[in-house]
């Protein structure tokens, strides 16, 4: 019963354009039907690191192509040199060489690492276990076995078989891997582009004597420091003061710019706060606006087509505890890949109480066995969390939470 009604404040959330409070995990469920993953492109294999693979890569060709050497020696006939010990050198064949050569089982030829094994040989000896007398190869390796030191054709991969599934995340060992089969360019999902629009009359940059009636801008630089940490390069960031008719403008050109529009402040109930107004003004659907949690409570997420629309609180931790908790989620379901913030349960590592009726989530740190609430939980202090690996999250109707207890925790991607 208790699911049906939740499915139900889900349903009406979109048809009473989100009228009431919702519940922290109506919220991640709001997100997860409404994020569609980003269209897919071709790009090079050397802009393609860290990116989630579109399509399935297969090979074009036997890798290795030919049976290649793996080591620096001589390349022999194993039978021929079980009946003969003693071998004539004659010639060599160097990496990369492409000319033909083609032994008899009397000759042996100096092969060097990744050269391509002659015709009529098929083992390949270390140099270091041999010696030569008059032109003549003495072996002294009494554990030489037929295709020693040989790699044989296609023993990487064989020509039209799948040599990465689509959705393998493009690591520098997958792309070399690709490079090495011949591949030049794949089918990804792209990173997603980002505009960061902070508001506020009451913002001013660090690096000059703070005013009187003013504060430092800090959502910026730790939105910026967050995003760059997760390797996502496409991020403009555009300041605009308390103005509906400015807001509308330039949240309209972000909208054709980006995929996703992250705003701070302005996203609550005064009446400067403009950022519901301004999306309505440039057709973005409200989704839902307003969570029962804490930080964040006043949250705003809305969609336009499938650019996606976020409206923060002002407060920076409030900023920080809602991008690790919905705009991330909402991140990896754009580029299909995982930016590293993990759930998983923990000991509690001391007593905490709270009030029923909002999630709290917690400036805390894991130390591997316990997770400890740090002081300083208020929205506007960013001191704790500062020294945060995780956020504590305790549920809407707990009241209190005894140390020793189990409790989920989000470890942070920092």
């Amino acid at each position: 019963m208790e699911t049906v009604t939740s499915l139900i404040r889900v349903i009406c959330s979109y048809s009473c354009n989100s009228c009431f409070m919702i519940s922290v995990t109506e919220a991640w469920e709001i997100i997860k039907i409404n994020v569609v993953p980003l269209e897919a492109v071709q790009l090079a294999l050397s802009d393609v690191a860290g990116l989630t693979l579109a399509k399935d890569v297969y090979a074009i060709a036997d890798i290795p192509a030919f049976p290649q050497s793996a080591m620096d020696g001589y390349a022999l006939s194993f039978n021929a040199w079980k009946e003969n010990k003693e071998l004539i050198i004659e010639g060599e064949v160097a990496a990369g060489s492409s000319a033909s050569v083609e032994i008899s089982l009397q000759n042996v030829v100096r092969i060097f690492t990744g050269a391509a094994v002659p015709h009529g040989a098929d083992t390949v000896v270390m140099q270091e276990r041999t010696r030569t007398e008059n032109g003549k190869l003495i072996i002294e390796d009494d554990k030489l076995r037929l295709g020693s030191n040989v790699r044989p054709q296609g023993s990487e991969i064989k020509a039209g078989s799948l040599a990465l599934a689509k959705g393998n995340l493009l690591s520098p060992a997958a792309i070399g891997f690709l490079a090495g089969i011949g591949t030049n360019s794949v089918s990804v999902y792209p990173s997603p582009s980002i505009t960061i629009i902070i508001t506020g009359n009451e913002l001013q940059q660090p690096g000059n004597p703070l005013q009187y009636g003013k504060v430092y801008d800090a959502n910026s630089f730790s939105l910026g420091a967050a995003l760059s940490l997760m390797n996502l390069k496409k991020v403009e960031v555009e300041r605009v003061q308390d103005d509906p008719d400015k807001l509308t403008r330039v949240l309209g050109q972000a909208l054709e710019s980006s995929d996703v529009v992250l705003l701070t402040g302005g996203v609550s109930v005064g009446d400067y706060d403009f950022v519901a107004q301004a999306a309505t003004a440039c057709g973005v659907k409200k989704l839902f606006h307003k969570i029962k949690q804490r930080p964040g409570k006043p949250l705003y997420f809305g969609k336009k087509e499938q650019k996606l629309v976020f409206g923060l609180p002002g407060n920076p931790s409030s900023v920080l505890t809602c991008f690790y908790m919905y705009v991330i989620p909402a991140l990896e379901q754009l580029s299909k890949k995982s930016f590293g913030l993990r759930t998983i349960e923990s000991r509690m590592g001391k007593l905490y109480r709270k009030d029923a009726g909002l999630t709290h989530f917690l400036k805390g740190q894991y130390d591997g066995n316990v997770a400890m609430p740090l002081d300083a939980q208020e929205s506007y202090r960013m001191k704790s969390f500062a020294q945060a690996n995780c956020l504590i999250q305790l549920d809407e109707e707990v009241t209190e939470c005894a140390e020793g207890s189990l409790v989920k925790i989000h470890l942070l991607p920092i």
